[in-house]
C-alpha cells in the first residue's frame, strides 16, 4: 500500500479572482481618496479661497497684471476689514465687474489727497508701498468716510480708477481679501 502525501492544490481560477479583487479593492481605495480630495478642493475654492487673476496694472509694483492669487472669501466674517488690507470688490458703479484695491479709509475717516499725498483725518498717510515714479500729484478734495464704507486706492496712482474718481466701496460690495501669490512660481508667496 502506497500512501502519498496530501498536497494542498489551488486552482488558477481561484488564484485570479483573489487577485483581482486585490486589485479592486486598491481602485476603490484610490477613487474614494481622488474623490474626497476633490471635494474637498470644491469645499475650500467654494467657501473659503477663490483663485483670481489681476487684470491691469492699477497695483503695481505690489500686484502685476497676469499674476494669480488667492482671495480668503471667509476672513471679512471673523475679523474686521482693515487699513491697507489688498480688497477684492465689486465695482460700485457696474456690479457685475470686480475690482482690487487697496484699503486707505475706514467709516469715519476723512481722506485727502493734496499733490499726490494722502492725508487721513488731516494726517499724512504712510505708504511705502507706492513707489516714486507711479505717484500721481493732483490733488482731491476731502472726502467724509460713510459708515459702512470704504475709500480705496491702487498702489499705481497715476493709472488707478478707485475711490479719487467713483467715490466710496460699500462694505456689503467687499467679497474678500488678497492673501496669497501663487503664479508666477517665481513670486509665490503672502502679500502683505
Amino acid at each position: 500500500m502506497t500512501i502519498e502525501p496530501e498536497v494542498d492544490q489551488v486552482s488558477t481560477s481561484e488564484t485570479d479572482s483573489g487577485a483581482l479583487s486585490g486589485v479592486v479593492s486598491e481602485i476603490r481605495g484610490w477613487a474614494r481618496d481622488v474623490f474626497f480630495a476633490i471635494g474637498t478642493a470644491i469645499l475650500i475654492v467654494v467657501f473659503l479661497y477663490q483663485p483670481v487673476k489681476v487684470e491691469g496694472t492699477s497695483m503695481l509694483p505690489e500686484l502685476v497684471d497676469q499674476e494669480r492669487i488667492f482671495v480668503n472669501k471667509y476672513v471679512y466674517r471673523i475679523e474686521r476689514i482693515a487699513r491697507k488690507d489688498i480688497v477684492v470688490f465689486w465695482y460700485p458703479l457696474d456690479p457685475t465687474k470686480s475690482y482690487i484695491k487697496r484699503v486707505v479709509g475706514m467709516p469715519g475717516d476723512v481722506v485727502e489727497v493734496r499733490k499726490g499725498q494722502v492725508l487721513v483725518n488731516e494726517k499724512p498717510f504712510d505708504e511705502p508701498y507706492v513707489v516714486f515714479e507711479f505717484r500721481d500729484g493732483r490733488s482731491y478734495p476731502p472726502v467724509y468716510v460713510e459708515p459702512g464704507h470704504y475709500y480705496v486706492l491702487g498702489d499705481h496712482r497715476n493709472q488707478s480708477n478707485d475711490s479719487r474718481m467713483w467715490g466710496l466701496v460699500p462694505e456689503k460690495y467687499i467679497y474678500g481679501k488678497a492673501v496669497f501669490r501663487y503664479w508666477p512660481m517665481n513670486k509665490m508667496g503672502t502679500l502683505d
